[in-house]
This record gives structure tokens, C-alpha cells and sequence, in this order.
């Protein structure tokens, strides 16, 4: 296959694929699906069962990858990144029949004596663009709702997670046929090229910013989209709890992968009367979870790249440091850091962190909370530390947000029956579990008639004993 000349960049080495080539594949795919193969749910089954036996058998190729580009210790790799889509898998295996099935729906007086059912129908030829944080996860988690409902699919990963994309390419590539599914990789200009073409769906995971581009020239062909997006998740911590199990629960989904998860906490709202409490709750679990020194723990990550680590260090420079505040830059080593903000207008109140920096906002009253959320609304994760049941109704019902936890973090994303997907400036749409199938879906609606039964008041000429009928019946 054609490819022009290799290039360097700081994410490392790739190829770009040439624009004609991209144009032969997603036509090839467009062939594919319009033959009809995919329909059959057996064939389905058959493909799921490839890609789990493509992951169990490259699981240490993976689990390497990862350590490689992020740093992750072998449990969060293990259950974040390969544990999460081989259960995805097993999931859909279990129920795609049931998911594919036609929902019969129950017809109306209008309609009888018809049958109505809605049919899952693939969207066809389907483009997933994946990031680097979570690179295996968010690129195959949303393969599995692709193969699911039916669909073709390329999958273009992220340039930065450099070692990951070598084992995508080579667990997909070499188990899948081109024409089916297929990985591409390369840099922003072969999302770009690939933005060009006319997909069916498109499935995007990274940031607002770039969702934004992806809508617009996704609407160039009026091709359905999920985006799953991020920002600021706000932590709200209210005086009337466990401290100390609070302080765990934060630091572990906050410094998971160090910091770089789109549902992590971003930031603490945290009751003016328990701060100092909870500052050194939060220095004691930090100490606990990684020494001393967390620069030589093994379970902590490290930042993606050199671009990644000047951001965040930048962070540290303009901040008030409660806890931490060291960083490495050939490890690409940032320590977990604790920080207080004073000015709501500061830059990392701003944008989403992304990285192991916690900055702790203090409040008063709980009017206080929405009018801090509202700064950064629509939030992908929300969660709230609490006891008070009129909070928690005040808060959860009050403040829009795409999912979350009360008395947790991100263990919301853990659990395949629930939805997992922003709203607004966090994304549209939603997936995991059977949320992945219908996000790969189109519900067509079916009315069945027969012959035996006509009404005859339905037709013209139309007369006034006919319309005083059609009144009384749809009133």
C-alpha cells in the first residue's frame, strides 16, 4: 500500500497515508457493508469472538504498550484497558440477539389491525477517532458497539500514545479484513482527510475544542455523530462526611493514570469548615498510595509527552501549592499536588487539568456550589461527598451534568448498564453496555399491514360523519 515519506514528530515516528488511499479504503468498506455481510448477526457473534481472542493474545504486548507511553501500573492497565473491553465483549455476546431482536410496539385505533416494530439497522461504514489516554479502551470499547450493530469500521488512534498504536494496528489489522475494519494511523492530517469522507457515523473521544471541528465537517454530510468529550468535573465535599474515606476516594480517581481521565475529579468544592481537615487527610493518603517520593512508586503514571508536562508545570508555577508541587521533566514526571485557588478567573480554572493537580475552592453556602459549576457548565462528571440527603437532591437534580457518583468518583463508567456520555460542551450521545449498540444504530420504524381489513373513511371523498369520527377518536 502506498504511503508517502515517513515522518518525525515529538508524539515519534508515523506514516501518513496518502488521501487517495484513504478514499480506496472507505469506499472498499462502503463495498463491504453494501453486500450485506454484516446483517447476520451469527457473522457478528463470530467477529466479537475474533477481537477477544486478538486482545487475550496480545495481552502482554498491550500491558507493555501502556507502561511504555504512560507509565500505568499493571492493575489500572489491566482493568481500565483490557478488563473493561473484554467485558464489553462478553456483554454483547451474551445479549446481541436480544438487542437486534424487533421491538414490537403496540399499534394505536389509527393503525389497526397493523403490526409496528422498530428494527436496529447498522448505520454502515462507521469512523472511530480515539485519544491517548485511555488509547485501547476508548478505541475498541466503541469497536465492540461497531461490530455489534453491524457496521464497517476505521479506527484512526491518537499520534501520541506511540507504542500503543503499533499494538492497535498490529491486533486489528491482523485479525480483521481491510475491507471490514481497519486502522489508520498518522497525524491531525489524516483525521483531517478522513473528516473529508462520507462516513455513516462518527465516533470521536478528545476535547471540546476539536469535537467542535469534527461536528462541523461531519455536518458537510450530514453523518450522525457521538461525541464524547470532557471539561471540568467539579468534586463537591460537604462538612457532613467521612473524611478519611473521602480523601481516598478522591485521590484514587483523581491520580489514576495521573491525573489524565476525562471523568476524573478536576476540581474540590470543598465546606469551609472541614478544609483543613481534609488537606491533611489528603496528604496522609497521598503518602499512603505512593511514598515519600511518588516519583519512584509504581503506581503512578507519568504525563503523555513534553507539551502535556510544560502545561501542567505552567499550572504549578502561577498556583498556591498546599501538597506537592515537584516535577521531573525527563520522566515526564509530575508530582501529585494538592492546590488552593483564590481567584476563580486564574488560567487552570479555565480549561480542563488533565494531569495529577487537585486545586481545592472553598465554599460557603450551597448556593455557592452551582453559581463556582456554572462558570464551567455541563460537566461530564459530577460527584458529591455527602450525607445530607436535601444536598444531594438539591445538587443532583439542579446541575446538569452528563453522569456521576455520590459518595465516589468515576465508578459511574465501571458499570455497563449505565449510559456513559456527556451533554452540551461535554459531548452527545452516549455508550457502553447496549448504549453501544443503539449508539452504532438507526431505530427504523416498521408498520406491517395486511389485506383483509380496509377502512374505507381513510380515502376520499371525504364526508362530515368522517371527520366527526376522526375527532372523536384522536381527542
Amino acid at each position: 500500500m502506498p504511503r508517502v515519506a515517513r515522518k518525525e514528530s515529538s508524539t515519534g515516528v508515523y506514516e501518513n497515508m496518502e488521501y487517495k488511499e484513504i478514499v480506496k479504503i472507505v469506499n472498499e468498506q462502503k463495498e463491504y457493508f453494501n453486500n450485506g455481510k454484516t446483517l447476520d448477526i451469527e457473522f457478528r457473534l463470530a467477529e466479537l469472538k475474533r477481537l477477544k481472542s486478538a486482545i487475550i493474545g496480545n495481552e502482554q504486548e498491550i500491558l507493555n504498550a501502556l507502561k511504555q507511553d504512560l507509565y500505568k501500573p499493571l492493575i489500572e492497565s489491566y482493568t481500565s484497558e483490557i478488563g473493561l473491553i473484554i467485558r464489553e465483549i462478553n456483554t454483547a455476546i451474551k445479549n446481541l440477539k436480544k438487542w437486534a431482536k424487533p421491538e414490537k410496539i403496540k399499534s394505536t385505533f389509527l393503525t389497526f389491525p397493523s403490526k409496528n416494530y422498530i428494527m436496529a439497522e447498522p448505520f454502515g461504514v462507521s469512523l472511530i477517532i480515539s485519544p491517548w489516554n485511555y488509547p485501547f479502551q476508548l478505541s475498541l470499547v466503541p469497536l465492540v458497539g461497531a461490530i455489534a450493530a453491524g457496521n464497517c469500521c476505521i479506527i484512526k488512534p491518537s499520534e501520541y500514545s506511540v507504542a500503543s498504536i503499533d499494538v492497535i494496528k498490529k491486533l486489528i489489522n491482523n485479525t480483521f479484513d481491510s475491507n471490514y475494519i481497519f486502522v489508520i494511523d498518522g497525524d491531525s492530517e489524516v483525521s483531517k482527510y478522513l473528516l473529508e469522507q462520507p462516513f455513516d457515523k462518527i465516533f470521536f473521544t478528545g476535547s471540546p475544542e476539536i469535537g467542535k471541528i469534527v461536528m462541523e465537517r461531519a455536518a458537510k454530510h450530514l453523518t450522525s455523530v457521538t461525541l464524547e468529550l470532557g471539561g471540568k468535573s467539579p468534586c463537591v465535599v460537604d462538612k457532613n462526611i467521612n473524611i478519611d474515606i473521602t480523601a481516598k476516594r478522591i485521590l484514587w480517581g483523581k491520580f489514576m493514570n495521573a491525573g489524565q481521565t476525562c471523568i476524573a475529579p478536576d476540581y474540590l468544592i470543598v465546606h469551609k469548615d472541614i478544609k483543613e481537615q481534609l488537606y491533611i487527610a489528603l496528604k496522609k493518603w497521598i503518602t499512603v498510595f505512593f511514598s515519600e517520593n511518588p516519583q519512584n512508586s509504581p503506581d503512578f503514571g507519568r504525563i503523555i509527552n513534553k507539551k502535556h508536562f510544560d502545561r501542567l508545570k505552567n499550572y504549578l508555577v502561577e498556583s498556591k501549592i498546599i501538597f506537592g508541587g515537584s516535577s521531573n521533566e525527563q520522566k515526564l514526571y509530575i508530582e501529585p499536588s494538592i492546590i488552593e485557588i483564590d481567584d476563580l478567573n486564574s488560567p487552570i480554572m479555565q480549561e480542563e487539568i488533565f494531569g495529577p493537580i487537585l486545586p481545592v475552592v472553598v465554599y460557603h453556602k450551597p448556593q455557592d456550589i452551582k453559581e463556582i459549576i456554572a462558570r464551567n457548565p455541563n460537566p461530564l462528571g459530577f460527584y458529591l461527598f455527602s450525607t445530607d440527603k436535601m444536598l444531594m437532591k438539591q445538587l443532583i437534580h439542579g446541575i446538569p451534568f452528563g453522569g456521576g457518583c455520590i459518595n465516589d468518583v468515576i465508578s459511574h463508567v465501571t458499570n455497563h448498564n449505565l449510559p456513559f456520555g456527556g451533554r452540551g460542551t461535554s459531548g452527545i450521545g452516549s455508550y457502553h453496555g447496549r448504549y453501544s449498540f443503539d449508539a452504532f444504530s438507526h431505530k427504523k420504524s416498521v408498520l406491517q399491514n395486511g389485506f383483509i381489513f380496509d377502512m374505507s373513511m381513510k380515502y376520499p371523498p371525504y364526508k362530515d360523519i368522517h371527520t366527526h369520527i376522526r375527532k372523536f377518536i384522536m381527542k
